[in-house]
């Protein structure tokens, strides 16, 4: 009898290796044991610090103290490297990307900044820059480094409420605008707007807007003739120190008046040499070239240390021109090598994706109804995504997984939408879903990695690491300028010494903020004993990175004692290609959840098509088949992910206007205000429950 060829079950034994390899690989260090609560305290986990801060936090860069000093090295090294880039609107398109080299952007800066202290501008001055992302939102940032002022975001996505709300709080003198923003800037209702001394347009006033800024005794300024002015009274610069506040940047909570984080000089140079350490892991490394395409607000933390990191290396930053409808477009003019974005960028990627197999050609891309697919390319494209993955979780690299997929498949659905380019792919901002990040993984041809951060950790408090699968659904380990540790949440039963470990995260480092302006006692709250208390529930998991499971005030627990976590669940019932957006409700008096939908309106109108349906958007949200139809694609999509029987959503309520249309529904970073929507849609919520129960009422 013939023996078989062993050589088959030598690679299967191999290859299994490989797997057990790369499932106990460690991407962080315990520095110090957890202890047991005592005297009322809770109990906290071991300490954890990236594998590179193992014996003590690196060294900062010697020549770079200041974020002021990140763009002046810049403009000595490449002074004629292509730095910001913009398009302009001729003959009713959008153009080519226009470029300023590092040396035209500095001398913008050196004028602006010396027309600042001719306006009265002192060192500790809070400057405001209310637009769009655009050039000059930086050369106005980096004015305000130059002479150690102090740049304060007001929020393009807020509106003048808030605006006005921060104008006063932070006591801003002068402030820097767009002009699709002047008029909001001097509404009445905006009433710390009297107490500016001048605005500068990012282009130009209208004679009307000028007479309305001298009424109010403010003195209004286009682009060039604050330029000019600069030219006219140079003034010697005012560099900062390290412990000088570089941004006071708000962020909008659920509830309540925006916080101000202060962020000194320090915290941001300290994560730029900790990315730069972080980077150098790795094959293939940033360069000159590269090119990142901003759209994220750059008054956001994410976007703001991104594009400062892209400075620090010399690199370009394209703005895009204002319509995110329109992203492609700039995204195929462009073609960019980076991308950033938040989960809901991703997972409207991923949705797209989803109706290309269903209703896209494979060659083309271009998108057909549903009876024009052909299921033998759509058959082909699940082979060569199932084929890919399987490499890829046995730990081959992204580049070397799969050439045939990638070059039959992912390049032309994925790859060459993003302009053709894209090197790297990150998403941070809250957690995103497995499913949604696998996918990327598989489809982009690009490293996929997850970051978690908050304004007051300077951007950064965990990263993941490219290649590394084992990593899916995760946000990484500790950044290598901070160090982490989970706290006992005992009354959501949270405990950072159980197994799992569990507990809210708190962040202690050189990035950690200095404090909330102006209110020292929320700083006391969130600030205690060096360690920052995120209010971000996460799980320490076996390899030492973190995974996010929950919001400390977002856990509710339902009549039959099992605790449910809302923002988890919005998560992962969010990437129902029939959802656009979710809101999760749940009861400690009621045994199950229901949930108000925002259908994806492309989506339901090819259902209203496919099943004889006819009228408007709104129509259409109203009948009960469509709500049976949403109810069925929730449930599928939580059998998909394994969710609990409790978890499932029992009845739901549809809402054809977006949370985030005017109604102060959800936060200027899209968090759900909670009580404001449970207010809103109350009674139907009532209503909802009386009649899942059977027409029987219970008090809430």
């Amino acid at each position: 009898m013939q023996s078989k060829d062993p050589k088959p079950y030598i690679l299967r034994s191999l290859l299994l290796q490989v797997l057990r390899a790369s499932r106990m690989k460690m991407f962080s260090v315990k520095v110090e044991e957890g202890r047991e609560g005592r005297d009322g305290n809770p109990s906290v986990g071991p300490v954890y610090r990236n594998l590179l801060a193992k014996n003590g936090f690196p060294p900062t860069d010697a020549d770079m103290c200041t974020a002021w000093d990140v763009f002046r090295v810049s403009h000595e090294k490449y002074p004629g490297n292509r730095m910001l880039g913009w398009r302009e609107f001729n003959d009713g398109k959008f153009g080519p990307y226009i470029w300023k080299t590092y040396k035209e952007v500095y001398e913008e800066v050196m004028h602006i900044g010396s027309a600042l202290r001719a306006s009265g501008a002192e060192p500790g001055s809070r400057i405001g820059i209310y637009g769009s992302n655009c050039p000059q939102w930086i050369v106005a940032m980096e004015a305000c480094n130059a002479h150690s002022l102090i740049c304060v975001p007001l929020y393009d996505t807020l509106g003048p409420g808030a605006v006005n709300f921060i104008i006063g709080h932070a006591e801003i003198d002068f402030v820097f605008v767009q002009d699709k923003k002047v008029k909001e800037l001097l509404d009445p209702e905006c009433t710390h707007a009297k107490r500016l001394k001048m605005i500068v347009c990012f282009t130009s006033l209208t004679v009307e807007e000028k007479k309305k800024a001298a009424s109010i005794e403010v003195k209004p300024y286009s682009w060039n003739e604050f330029l000019h002015m600069g030219k006219d009274y140079p003034s010697e610069l005012s560099p900062p120190q390290p412990l000088n506040i570089c941004t006071i940047m708000y962020t909008s909570g659920t509830s309540g008046d925006p916080k101000g984080v202060i962020l000194t000089h320090e915290n941001i140079v300290t994560c730029i040499g900790g990315l730069d350490l972080f980077m150098d892991q790795f094959e293939d490394k940033m360069t000159v070239d590269d090119v990142y395409i901003s759209f994220l607000p750059l008054a956001h933390i994410l976007d703001r240390m991104i594009e400062e990191y892209f400075f620090h290396k010399g690199a370009s930053v394209g703005y895009y021109h204002g319509d995110l409808n329109a992203l492609k477009d700039d995204l195929m003019e462009l073609k960019p090598t980076f991308l950033a974005g938040v989960p809901r960028v991703f997972e409207r990627i991923h949705e797209g994706m989803e109706v290309f197999y269903t209703i896209c050609i494979f060659l083309t891309g271009v998108i057909k109804a549903l009876e024009e697919l052909n299921p033998r390319r759509r058959a082909i494209f699940h082979i060569l995504y199932k084929y890919k993955l399987a490499w890829l979780n046995l730990g081959f690299k992204q580049k070397n997984a799969s050439w045939l997929a990638d070059l039959l498949a992912f390049r032309k659905v994925v790859k060459s939408r993003l302009g053709g380019r894209i090197r790297l792919i990150v998403s941070g901002g809250a957690p995103l879903s497995s499913e949604v990040e696998e996918f990327l993984r598989v489809t982009s041809c690009a490293f996929v990695l997850q970051g978690y951060g908050l304004t007051e950790t300077c951007g950064l408090t965990t990263v993941g690491f490219p290649d590394e699968m084992s990593l899916l659904g995760t946000v990484g380990s500790a950044f290598v300028s901070s160090e982490l540790r989970l706290e006992e949440v005992p009354e959501m039963g949270y405990d950072p010494l159980g197994d799992p470990p569990r507990g809210e995260i708190c962040v202690r480092g050189k990035t950690a903020f200095a404090g909330y302006y102006k209110n020292p006692e929320l700083t006391r709250e969130t600030l205690i004993d060096g360690w920052f208390h995120t209010g971000d529930i996460g799980e320490m998991l076996p390899n030492g990175v973190v995974k996010i499971i929950d919001r400390k005030k977002n856990l509710v627990k339902l009549s039959q004692g099992e605790y449910v976590a809302l923002e988890y669940l919005e998560k992962v019932y969010c990437i129902t290609p029939i959802v656009e957006d979710i809101w999760v409700y749940g009861d400690s008096f009621k045994s199950m959840l229901v949930a108000v939908v925002v259908p994806h309106e492309e989506n339901t109108l090819r259902w209203a098509h496919q099943n004889g349906h006819r009228g408007s958007f709104s129509e259409l949200c109203s009948l009960n088949q469509l709500q049976d139809y949403v109810r069925l694609e929730l449930k599928s999509t939580a059998e998909r992910n394994k969710l609990r029987g409790f978890e499932h959503i029992k009845g739901v309520i549809l809402e054809p206007q977006q949370f985030d249309a005017g109604k102060d529904l959800v936060t200027p970073t899209l968090k759900k205000k909670r009580g404001i929507l449970f207010k809103c849609y109350k009674g139907e919520i009532d209503e909802l429950y009386k009649k899942l129960s059977g027409g029987r009422t219970t008090s809430y």
